[in-house]
């Protein structure tokens, strides 16, 4: 079985199908948590308490980040194997979708971009929330010198997109999801051998719908505190 996964081209997909459901889970999971700061910052606050060093937190995440790490890898050895074997060809798929042509051809790019948001994401929150607890501090310092507890994850969310360069950063980081996404999710669906006639129209749809509400649910915090910020400046 082992040597399937590693060394079979159909192996290799399966395991980025699988390990790519984790980032899924790690983008719907943290969209509906973040929606809850445009509402309630005390909301956001009890949840981001909730989640802070708690073991189950912990394994959580460690799960969340094996997978994603899983995913990464070996997205990079399939493009390697797939260009040695078909040249610039990267993804040998059996349904075709001209809407997401060029999505399918550039998934490392996209794959490289969500990385590397999800690096800068950490940087801004669970650098200065929860690995903040694990090493026994008990306050975070911000660039602008400001001092916030590490469960106050609405003050960090108000002074992250307070800042016009994050703000950039975090949408190209969405759209760069939204089109990982839109080919992602039904080329999971199509590598367990769902993307016959019948269920290709309804798993592209599917991904689209996927795809859709997650940028709408991120964008959608960023820009209302970006909007806030600049209505009231010394509340950023």
């Amino acid at each position: 079985m082992g040597n399937f996964l590693c060394t079979s081209s159909v192996g290799r997909k399966l395991v980025m199908s699988i390990s790519g459901c984790f980032l899924v889970l790690f983008l719907l999971f943290h969209m509906s948590m973040n929606i809850v700061a445009i509402f309630s910052g005390d909301a956001y606050n009890a949840i981001c308490a909730f989640l802070g060093a708690n073991w189950y937190a912990l394994v959580g995440t460690l799960i969340l980040a094996a997978g994603v790490l899983v995913h990464v890898i070996y997205a990079i050895w399939l493009t390697i194997q797939n260009r040695r074997a078909r040249g610039a060809q990267r993804y040998a798929v059996t349904a075709q979708e001209g809407g997401v042509s060029w999505a399918s051809k550039n998934m490392l790019v996209l794959g490289f971009i969500v990385l590397g948001g999800i690096l800068i994401h950490l940087y801004n929150f669970w650098a200065k929330m929860q690995l903040v607890e694990i090493l026994g501090g008990h306050e975070s310092v911000l660039c602008d010198g400001s001092v916030v507890a590490p469960t106050d994850g609405a003050a960090l969310i108000r002074y992250t997109f307070s800042q016009w360069y994050y703000v950039v950063i975090y949408l190209i980081w969405f759209v760069g999801i939204w089109f990982h996404l839109t080919h992602g999710v039904w080329s999971m669906f199509q590598t367990t051998g769902w993307a016959n006639a019948t269920w290709y129209p309804r798993l592209k749809c599917i991904a689209n719908i996927v795809a859709t509400l997650v940028f709408l649910c991120f964008a959608a915090v960023v820009i209302v505190f970006f909007v806030q910020s600049l209505a009231c400046p010394l509340c950023a």
